[in-house]
């Protein structure tokens, strides 16, 4: 009885630690929906992970495809922890044309594996998101070209210019994941 005891004290205390994480406080009560139609809670995603964060949209000629072709080739890089403890996150800023089914096309055209997530949602759901990672704009074509990498677990927080060199990119996500929590 004892041991049950303390083991439901440790799930308790790991999951009022995560609870309590600057990030689940404030990216909470946002609710996007995924490539594959399924509702998704932002800081669900990010909860005990490392994530890559930016805005796009499916039909951007300039920017989008080369912050895209980064994630692509470093998928590879990070096989061990992309869909583990690592998730690129892609928010579009054109929710009126970028559905689920219009998104899952563009994930498959970027050959991207799981733990490369891509959000849509309503109007007011992507400005609600995209103004908490700092990458609000009036039109599709104001985007950012700005990549949010976090770990949650440490509350490390970084930006990185998105059309940076995919190598430099992945620097900065190892050393996201790499960081360990204070003693």
């Amino acid at each position: 009885m004892k041991r049950m005891l303390l083991a439901l004290a440790l799930v308790a205390a790991g999951t009022a630690q995560a609870a309590d994480s600057p990030a689940s406080k404030y990216f909470s009560g946002i609710t996007l929906t995924d490539q594959n139609g399924k509702r998704v809670a932002l800081y669900d995603v990010m909860r005990g992970h490392t994530v890559v964060m930016y805005s796009f949209f499916a039909n951007c000629a300039n920017s989008c495809p080369l912050m895209a072709h980064s994630l692509t080739s470093l998928q590879k890089r990070f096989a061990d922890h992309l869909g583990r403890d690592l998730f690129f996150v892609s928010i579009t800023v054109d929710p009126e044309h970028d559905t689920p089914d219009k998104l899952k096309t563009y994930a498959a055209r970027n050959m991207a594996k799981n733990g490369w997530i891509f959000l849509t949602g309503s109007r007011e759901e992507i400005n609600q998101a995209l103004k908490k990672i700092g990458q609000y704009a009036e039109t599709p074509d104001a985007h950012m070209n700005t990549m949010l990498i976090g770990n949650d677990v440490t509350g490390l927080w970084m930006k990185a210019q998105g059309l940076a060199k995919a190598e430099d990119l992945g620097d900065l996500i190892q050393k996201a994941i790499a960081d360990k929590p204070a003693s």
